[in-house]
């Protein structure tokens, strides 16, 4: 049955610490791990807190850069990846977040077989410890500094040429749900999604993310929703909010918020 999570990003000023446990104080099952939050706190001592809190791990966010954009090398990039698929195993977690890199002066083509490359380096690793790399595509207004991919034909293309089980997608409504034929597209997708992230907004980006709060925008997510149930998604839902229009100190009242909408989107599957 479908599964809410809270996006560590959601609660950006939180530490992990604070985010577990508003988390589980706020009823909410589930959380998609930020690898920079989990650093500060310890992976030991946070499997440690999840588990006495009884929390699932949705996913771990995030591996990738492969095309250098970040600063690092191809290598570097790749075996940051390997230590990354090894810590979604412990949090035990079978979903990887997974960023291409920008095109960082690369041809399209080129910036593609980097990524394919990696891809193929880290999928035995992948198979091993039974974690899946899922690839995100982003709205081109906001995917400067974090991948190529732009659309969601881009991104089958890829899993297409690439044809493992263990790669798939991120659907991320905040992404892609305004692509025009979107909706319809969904049983075509769902076979391919990893996990979905839910994110609405008024406009679409410009520069960097600007989200709402869930059903305050203008992305159709009940249409979203209502489709990818009917086409046999029973996966995790998690929820990343971010951006001016919904920064609040009081990120208590944005989480139960984000719950509600959750249950009246959903019906409340757990």
């Amino acid at each position: 049955m479908a599964v809410l999570s809270m996006n560590e990003t959601t609660t950006f000023r939180w530490s992990f610490e604070e985010d577990v446990a508003g988390y589980a104080a706020a009823g909410i099952p589930a959380i998609g791990v930020w690898r920079q939050k989990l650093s500060d706190y310890g992976q030991a001592k946070a499997i440690e807190l999840l588990a006495a809190a009884g929390l699932k791990v949705s996913q771990l966010q995030w591996a990738g850069g492969f095309t250098g954009s970040d600063g690092r090398t191809y290598r570097e990039s790749v075996e940051d990846a390997v230590a990354a698929l090894e810590t979604a195993a412990a949090l035990r977690t079978d979903t990887l977040i997974v960023y291409s890199g920008a095109r960082a002066g690369h041809t399209y083509n080129h910036a593609r077989r980097l990524l394919q490359e990696a891809l193929a380096e880290l999928i035995p690793t992948a198979v091993k410890l039974g974690v899946t790399l899922a690839i995100e595509p982003m709205h081109r207004g906001c995917a400067a500094e974090w991948t190529f991919l732009t659309s969601v034909d881009e991104t089958l293309d890829l899993l297409d040429a690439i044809g493992n089980p263990r790669v798939k997608m991120v659907l991320d409504t905040y992404h892609v749900g305004q692509e025009p034929g979107f909706v319809d597209r969904i049983p075509e997708m769902v076979p391919h999604v990893a996990i979905v992230q839910l994110g609405d907004a008024l406009h679409p980006p410009d520069g960097e993310q600007n989200r709402c709060r869930l059903g305050e925008g203008a992305i159709p997510l009940r249409e979203i929703i209502a489709a990818l149930k009917s086409a046999g998604y029973d996966g995790y839902y998690d929820v990343e909010l971010l951006g001016e229009e919904i920064e609040t100190p009081d990120y208590l009242s944005l989480l139960q918020h984000a719950k509600v909408a959750f249950e009246e989107l959903v019906g409340g599957g757990r």
